[in-house]
């Protein structure tokens, strides 16, 4: 790396942006799924800004034990403390912890980055609400006067409502989903949210990430066998013989996250080949994105900042890269290469528009930061 890193140094020349870092990591072994997702969230500034935070907060902590967010928190820590602007880092200790942790990233065979992203964020969300759950324990055993002394308020009451933990993980990741279903008997509309860390869009050939997003939305009908168990049919006031209905069912955003995580279904099961095949397909993702599809029908502003790149014509094997937007440069990460790439790049990963073309480098997990401070939490 050291001709690339000065390689990288000379490209940039003064405009090598004052404190950032741009380190490359080191493969041990099929970890480029893991290398790939890592990128993407250091140049995700909230996030890492909080991470090290959390770090600052914790590292004189002695007794704090190993787990998956400080192993996170202590390779983003050495990465932004390197004396160096750029170079290769071994994260070691954080692939260990993550092999340990889950048996799934145990093997040496290709791993899906999309998965690796959904247990990372899950893993840290859980180390939180412990921590959190294990200092208000803390709290709870102290005197009256030792309870003041450190601001603690009284909790609430028995049978009042307890509000979910938020941690900074859902601050940056986290939107809601509502999911509307209206009986087309009674007319009447039942609304359940849900909340998610990333939309997972099917895709279709010569398509953008906007008609993916308003298939997504798209009002589906239950009918037949799929008709829909009405409450309202089934009380008194209508009292209809079959409760079950034919309905309408659309999902729509009720709460944009402030990084929308956008990951691609590249990988669909066959069903006459019994096996998963992947989705070459021309997909359009565009560098600043309208969101539109949400409860208020507010249109809101992001801007493509991270690309996790599939690498291969097949899902059981290929490779991950990633392409990151940091102070208005473009960088591209191959595991330990770190090199620049111009603006009009990205859309090389678009996909392919034949099935059968010589170009297997496709946009898979794409990470959008929302512009309108409105929204940021």
């Amino acid at each position: 790396m050291g001709a690339a890193g000065s390689k990288l140094e000379k490209a940039l020349g003064d405009q090598f942006p004052e404190g950032e870092r741009y380190f490359g990591l080191e493969n041990f072994g099929n970890t480029c799924y893991c290398n790939s997702v890592l990128q993407a969230l250091y140049f995700c500034v909230p996030f890492r800004e909080q991470l090290l935070e959390y770090y600052g907060n914790n590292k004189s902590t002695g007794d704090v034990e190993e787990n998956l967010l400080t192993c996170l928190a202590d390779l983003f820590s050495q990465i932004s403390s390197q004396k160096k602007k750029t170079g290769v880092i071994a994260p070691k200790r954080f692939v260990q912890r993550l092999k340990k942790q889950n048996e799934l990233f145990r093997s040496y065979m290709h791993q899906d980055a999309h998965e690796f992203l959904n247990f990372l964020l899950n893993e840290l969300v859980d180390i939180l609400e412990k921590e959190a759950q294990g200092s208000k324990t803390d709290q709870e055993t102290l005197s009256p006067s030792e309870k003041i002394a450190n601001g603690h308020k009284n909790g609430p009451t028995n049978g009042s409502h307890k509000e979910p933990l938020v941690t900074w993980v859902h601050k940056n990741f986290q939107g809601i989903l509502t999911n509307e279903t209206r009986c087309l008997r009674c007319e009447t509309v039942t609304a359940r949210d849900e909340t998610f860390f990333d939309l997972s869009l099917d895709i279709e050939q010569n398509s953008s990430i906007t008609s993916c997003l308003k298939n997504f939305s798209s009002t589906e009908t239950l009918n037949a066998e799929d008709k829909f168990f009405c409450d309202k049919c089934c009380s008194c006031e209508f009292s209809y013989d079959d409760s079950l209905q034919e309905a309408q069912k659309r999902m729509k955003i009720k709460k944009p996250p402030h990084i929308l995580v956008i990951h691609l279904k590249r990988f669909k099961y066959i069903e006459n080949l019994g096996r998963y095949k992947k989705l070459s397909y021309r997909v359009v993702f565009p560098l600043e994105l309208k969101l539109s599809n949400t409860v208020e029908d507010a249109d809101i502003e992001y801007s493509l900042f991270a690309v996790v790149v599939h690498v291969g014509s097949g899902p059981n094997h290929g490779h991950y890269v990633s392409l990151v937007k940091s102070h208005n440069h473009w960088l591209f990460f191959d595991d330990e290469n770190v090199e620049m790439i111009d603006e009009s790049a990205v859309q090389t990963f678009f996909g392919s528009a034949q099935e059968y073309a010589s170009n297997t480098d496709h946009g898979y997990i794409l990470f959008y930061e929302s512009l309108g401070s409105g929204n940021q939490n």
